[in-house]
């Protein structure tokens, strides 16, 4: 079965950093693009960032130059580095197979992100 475990949210005032973690179990990363998503009280959930095989990337406008997605295989871990957070990122976090909501077969449990001060 294929599972991902999404670690690493927390509270956090505006301006400050956290990195989300996302392993996978069941399956090796090394051949799937990952996305990060993201879904906020009362709103539906969106594509945050995305990483290719190729380890290229992409990030949705509200994130581009404070976020930061990578990925380490031999952890098979995929990252999300956040700064500069802002009160309008406080959301559920969760990785996935793919770069797309639709796309999603399978979502995990996800992991709190609030940022206030």
């Amino acid at each position: 079965q294929l599972q991902f475990v999404e670690s690493g949210g927390g509270l956090v005032q505006p301006g400050g950093s956290l990195r989300l973690s996302c392993t996978a179990s069941g399956f090796t990363l090394d051949y799937f693009r990952i996305g990060w998503f993201r879904q906020a009280p009362g709103k539906e959930r969106e594509g945050v960032s995305c990483i290719n095989i190729d380890r290229s990337t992409n990030y949705a406008d509200s994130v581009k130059g404070r976020f930061t997605i990578s990925r380490d295989n031999a952890k098979n871990t995929v990252y999300l580095q956040m700064s500069s957070l802002k009160p309008e990122d406080t959301a559920v976090y969760y990785c996935a197979v793919g770069c797309a909501v639709l796309g999603v077969a399978s979502w995990g449990q996800g992991t709190q992100v609030t940022v206030s001060s």
